[in-house]
């Protein structure tokens, strides 16, 4: 008789244990929700390093510009027309036009 009266309280901490560790599982510091949120977090950051890594090697370039020896003429014709818009007046000028 002794032991059916424990059965219920063994069930019930059972049960209150498992809800315990399902909570935890799910929303704890190591949970699914946690890893859920590292895991966009990571792809957010990846994001950034690509722009980042774009930026380093714009800065690459330009710093290999102020070298002590002279830059190749047709790099410094090549980045006035990027940047300043100026083309020899002999150039052929080709616009792409849009269908």
């Amino acid at each position: 008789m002794r032991r059916h009266s424990r059965l219920p309280l063994v069930l019930l901490g059972s049960l209150m244990l498992a809800a315990y560790f399902s909570n935890h599982a799910l929303y704890g510091h190591h949970g699914l929700q946690t890893r859920n949120q590292l895991i966009e977090r990571a792809s957010m950051l990846e994001q950034d390093i690509g722009r980042l890594e774009a930026v380093r090697l714009k800065l690459k370039r330009d710093l290999a510009l102020l070298a002590l020896e002279p830059p190749h003429p047709d790099m410094i014709e090549r980045i006035a027309a990027d940047v300043l818009g100026l083309v020899r007046a002999d150039a052929t000028i080709v616009v792409p036009t849009q269908r």
